[in-house]
């Protein structure tokens, strides 16, 4: 495990914690941004000709932003998923496929990506700032996750390392692992308590096309109970693929 605990860049780069809180403008690929106090936005809809791209600037209450938060992420998801996009997807859920990395996992209709310097892909929830996906991906000359040990002493070490700030109190509540399609996964559950917050989350870990490949997501504890088989849906969709 030294090479996950001495890293000095793997904490920026894979930690959930780095998100940042819903309330400031977001980049999101030029498809919404959004200032939560003020409620301002600006949409801007793709169109075929990269001549007839039109922006507007409009303001909206609390329930116009959901509204708009919920069709934006189908203005890109069209484009880039596959003709097999409703056979892959189930009720409530959109699917991202990374070609060039080589990954893939559903994500919850609704939430908005949004992009954060040094992570992959991140999407969250407009209004629950700590209900997010995060996917990250870093070099590995490993070619099996097991060649950093079982799942239990793993998890742990990126819990206390990486995906949590260390003054907060983490606490592992299980690890296993799973294979499909070739590829081996480690997937486990923890908690991080903050001084004003706990968060639940579950995690996914595998390595494949010389990468490192981790998917993190959660909730609130407040909201666990209502988030937690939505969130496991999203763990159990996270596959890769060779590229």
């Amino acid at each position: 495990m030294a090479s996950l605990q001495n890293s000095p860049s793997v904490h920026h780069t894979l930690s959930p914690y780095s998100l940042p809180q819903v309330g400031g403008a977001q980049k999101n690929h030029g498809m919404l941004s959004f200032c939560r106090r003020g409620l301002s936005f600006l949409v801007r809809a793709e169109q075929s000709s990269p001549n007839s791209t039109s922006l507007s600037q409009v303001r909206f209450g609390r329930r116009e932003l959901i509204a708009v938060s919920v069709i934006a992420p189908w203005v890109s998801m069209v484009n880039q998923t596959s003709p097999s996009f409703a056979a892959e997807t189930k009720k409530g859920f959109l699917l991202v496929t990374d070609k060039k990395d080589g990954y893939s996992f559903l994500y919850p209709f609704g939430w908005q990506e949004v992009v954060i310097e040094g992570q992959d892909k991140v999407f969250k929830d407009v209004i629950e700032p700590l209900e997010s996906i995060s996917v990250n991906v870093i070099p590995t000359v490993k070619q099996d996750i097991r060649d950093f040990g079982p799942p239990q002493q793993v998890a742990e070490t990126l819990i206390k390392k990486v995906l949590a700030p260390p003054s907060q109190k983490t606490k592992l509540i299980e690890a296993k692992e799973h294979g499909a399609d070739g590829k081996i996964y480690y997937t486990f559950e923890f908690v991080a308590q903050a001084p004003n917050f706990t968060r639940h989350a579950l995690s996914a870990i595998a390595i494949g096309n010389g990468k490192f490949y981790t998917l993190t997501t959660g909730a609130n504890e407040r909201r666990w109970e209502k988030m937690k088989d939505k969130l496991q849906t999203v763990i159990d969709s996270f596959e890769i693929f060779n590229v």
